[in-house]
């Protein structure tokens, strides 16, 4: 495909360039430039009045709660848990699972995003509706235990060996497994440092919850003595790449142990502020050189997959916790959107390069609230809707274009949501 005459997002996301042209051939970006390549390039895109940018990454979410999507409303966390989540997901099943992940999966294609770190469970069945979207991910089982159990004998370190075996890179690579604990208070030591260990073995990546509630950071406190980021590092989870999603109740030297060990930070803000979970420190992290991205959380928490809706408030939030209107710049928000979650997730994406995998969204910029185009960039994080996006690209592989999903039947898999859903509310106590 050739994107002609195209405005394209500059590398490090604070500017742009009118009149680009953009050829993808083999799942890559193979020409870029200013003035019409050579040669044949296949069906071609006018990109007059449109801006192409690298796909967004969704670096935080748990797909398949689309099924619980208004289920949950108006409690805290704890609450929101223990009384609706988990009784809702015990009765699950791979059929929920399969098609809450192919939902959520078209939802995120609407909105410009092309891979997704995802916690959760019915690892096969996600794995199976994510391969069928064409979409990036890295997933993994969510590990939680309440007694004393070690990783060994806990069936996540069976299923692990067998994700391992079995989906690891399937996709041509666009499924990586990755090792999860839910969370400090969902686990224990044991299981901790034998995932760790595991993690290290298998040379793969880490997810996991991190001081996403002052009750966590209290309650982790009274169990071990130290906040959950000293209780992960110490038991050797960092020593992985990871993804530590929230991290809104950060305190002394947390910042410096994630620094230390390069851990992504997955910023929720709007789970955070749903919940009423607090504020993370973003423009601290940002001003430490710890790597953001953004992330929706799940549906549950949220209520839908829009991370431009993220993005938006990822930009202004922190200005109004700050008090200080210059902390997170656009350029800043765009690049937690899209170059820092490629590099969470380990993968070569996020900039507009030759060579770089053709993971790419095309947005409208001719609506009324794009004009004028002052600042095109700061239009992009303040103005520009989810629904301005035009087409999703995944390895050069069009996924949506202008309202149509060329791999996903939309109406089957909204009846089978709505189902599966229906099944699970009657038989809730």
């Amino acid at each position: 495909m050739l994107f002609e005459n195209i405005t394209t997002l500059s590398p490090g996301c604070a500017s742009v360039q009118a009149g680009q042209y953009v050829g993808v051939r083999d799942g890559k970006i193979a020409y870029l430039g200013s003035e019409a390549p050579e040669g044949s390039w296949g069906e071609c895109f006018d990109g007059r009045h449109a801006l192409l940018m690298p796909g967004f990454v969704n670096a935080h979410s748990h797909a398949p709660m689309v099924l619980l999507r208004g289920y949950a409303e108006n409690l805290p966390l704890q609450r929101w848990l223990n009384e609706k989540v988990f009784p809702f997901e015990d009765l699950m099943s791979d059929d929920s699972m399969y098609a809450g992940t192919l939902l959520a999966a078209a939802e995120m294609l609407r909105f410009g995003v092309c891979s997704f770190t995802d916690m959760y469970m019915r690892i096969p069945a996600m794995a199976r509706g994510i391969l069928e979207s064409g979409m990036k991910c890295n997933l993994c089982r969510g590990l939680t235990v309440f007694d004393g159990s070690d990783y060994k004998s806990l069936s996540n370190y069976t299923d692990n060996l067998m994700f391992l075996k079995e989906l690891q890179g399937v996709g041509d690579g666009r499924l990586k497994i990755d090792f999860c604990i839910h969370g400090e208070y969902t686990s224990n030591p044991d299981a901790v440092a034998g995932l760790a260990a595991h993690a290290k073995e298998a040379g793969v990546r880490v997810h996991v919850h991190v001081s996403e509630t002052q009750s966590e950071v209290q309650g982790c406190k009274e169990r071990h003595g130290k906040t959950p980021v000293r209780y992960f590092y110490d038991l050797g989870l960092f020593d992985q790449p990871t993804t530590a999603a929230h991290c809104v109740w950060l305190e002394g030297d947390d910042f410096d142990l994630l620094k230390e060990k390069g851990v992504t930070v997955a910023a929720c803000p709007v789970s955070n502020m749903k919940l009423a979970s607090g504020f993370a420190n973003v423009p601290k992290m940002l001003d430490m050189g710890i790597n953001v991205a953004l992330g929706t959380d799940g549906a549950a928490s949220n209520n839908n997959l829009n991370l431009m809706k993220d993005l938006f408030l990822f930009a202004t939030l922190y200005k109004g916790r700050a008090g200080d209107p210059t902390v997170v710049t656009p350029a800043q928000a765009l690049s937690a959107a899209t170059v820092n979650g490629w590099r969470s997730q380990g993968r070569d994406g996020g900039l507009l390069r030759v060579g770089a995998p053709a993971d790419l969204t095309v947005l409208d910029i001719d609506k009324p609230w794009m004009v004028p185009a002052t600042d095109l960039v700061s239009n992009l994080v303040y103005a520009a809707q989810g629904s301005d996006v035009r087409l999703t690209m995944v390895d050069g592989k069009v996924l949506y274009q202008d309202g149509e999903y060329p791999y996903i039947d939309i109406e089957k898999i909204q009846f089978a949501v709505q189902k599966e859903t229906g099944r699970i509310l009657e038989e809730l106590p």
